[in-house]
């Protein structure tokens, strides 16, 4: 067996395994003994319905795989418009505090100190301001991920070798030449590092936002099976989130690979 087939074996045999004991636990009554202590001290079965097993969740993602398919549509492109307005913003923002000093002294620490505020505190907020519609979400989505791109991006410029720099001068070159020739093309190793990251945890910021206003998309409706306990459709929307998630973030991997062919800055 080659190590790239290795590689995939082991956690895919780890992940088989969970899930067999999954199975297992919640279809004899054990797993809702253990997690419902209350409920379950000999009355388990009771219960049980409360923590599906995976072939029930699967049950779940065929018999509703409409009302699944149009809700995911729905936080997909939340989800894709959030991420694009938060790239471009947090991209101009970085090129921004790296040319600029004294922007870069102003702005950088309220950046920072920005992530000290619950994006779940400001959810609300944003939809008693600007209302039920899909700008407040995207909004959400993007102040989530805005902070990992800007960061990686300006590391990623302040990064590029001094040599390159001077070599860039020597040759007559502008500012504006040497950051389009020499800094970008340096810092993109970083900028997909921090976009990757945003692109997998805007799914937490398009659950937040449905969550503080929406009548459709995933996490509104996790809200609403959660409270009649359908916990099976629950755990469906949590897998079509997760599959969401990673599905973009492969993607911006794969473009990462075909983009960046050279070793330098956290990707390597």
């Amino acid at each position: 067996m080659s190590a790239r087939a290795r590689d995939v074996a082991a956690p895919a045999l780890l992940f088989v395994a969970l899930i067999g004991l999954w199975e297992v636990a919640a279809q004899t009554g054990v797993l809702a003994d253990v997690l419902l202590t209350e409920q379950g001290a000999g009355g388990g079965g009771d219960a049980e319905f409360l923590v599906p097993a995976p072939s029930d969740i699967a049950d779940a993602l065929w018999n509703d795989r409409d009302l699944l398919a149009e809700d995911a549509w729905v936080t997909l492109r939340e989800v894709v418009l959030g991420f694009a307005l938060a790239l471009v913003s947090g991209l101009a923002l970085a090129v921004l505090i790296h040319l600029s000093k004294t922007t870069r002294r102003a702005v950088y620490p309220l950046l920072v100190a920005s992530q000290t505020i619950p994006i779940v505190v400001l959810a609300p907020i944003l939809v008693v301001w600007f209302g039920f519609g899909i700008f407040p979400k995207l909004l959400i989505i993007a102040l989530i991920c805005f902070f990992p791109i800007t960061v990686n991006a300006y590391d990623g410029l302040r990064s590029v070798d001094p040599d390159l720099l001077k070599m860039m001068r020597t040759l007559g070159a502008g500012r504006g030449q040497t950051l389009r020739r020499a800094e970008l093309p340096w810092a993109l190793p970083f900028i997909f590092s921090g976009a990757k990251i945003a692109v997998a945890v805007a799914v937490i910021g398009a659950v937040f936002a449905e969550w503080a206003g929406a009548d459709s998309g995933l996490g509104h409706l996790i809200l609403v099976s959660s409270g009649e306990l359908s916990t099976s459709l629950t755990f469906a929307a949590i897998v079509v989130l997760s599959a969401i998630a990673i599905c973009l973030f492969a993607l911006l991997a794969l473009v990462e690979r075909r983009v960046v062919t050279w070793k330098e800055g956290p990707s390597s």
